[in-house]
């Protein structure tokens, strides 16, 4: 069952985007850099508390797991991994070969991951 917003620009009828989102699914920011490819995806409410880094890193797991999030990053020997929570989520666009999440803030506004 996917997560319905019931008041808002989506209206009673719409999946929140978060819903539409899954594994493998490019990810871009505000600014149109590409951060990665998204390797976990968690539902508004879930009890999957993510591994952020830093300073208030406990206030925004908070945030996240009530928003629900996806992780993107790169692979590699210097990987990189992000946070970003369901109201970020600008858009997305699935094709028959890929999908592509656009958020509505840049990398450097993201939580990161630890």
């Amino acid at each position: 069952m996917e997560p319905l917003r019931s008041t808002g620009p989506g209206g009673p009828d719409h999946p929140l985007p978060i819903a539409q989102v899954s594994t493998g699914m490019t990810v871009i920011d505000a600014a149109g850099d590409e951060i990665g490819t998204v390797t976990a995806v968690e539902m508004p409410g879930t009890e999957t508390r993510p591994g952020l880094s830093g300073d208030g890193a406990d206030d925004g797991a908070g945030r996240l797991m009530s928003e629900g999030y996806l992780r993107a990053g790169s692979t590699g020997l210097f990987a990189k991994a992000w946070y970003a929570d369901g109201s970020q989520i600008a858009d997305v666009t699935t094709t028959d070969e890929e999908g592509v999440v656009t958020l509505t803030v840049s990398k450097q506004q993201l939580h990161r991951a630890g």
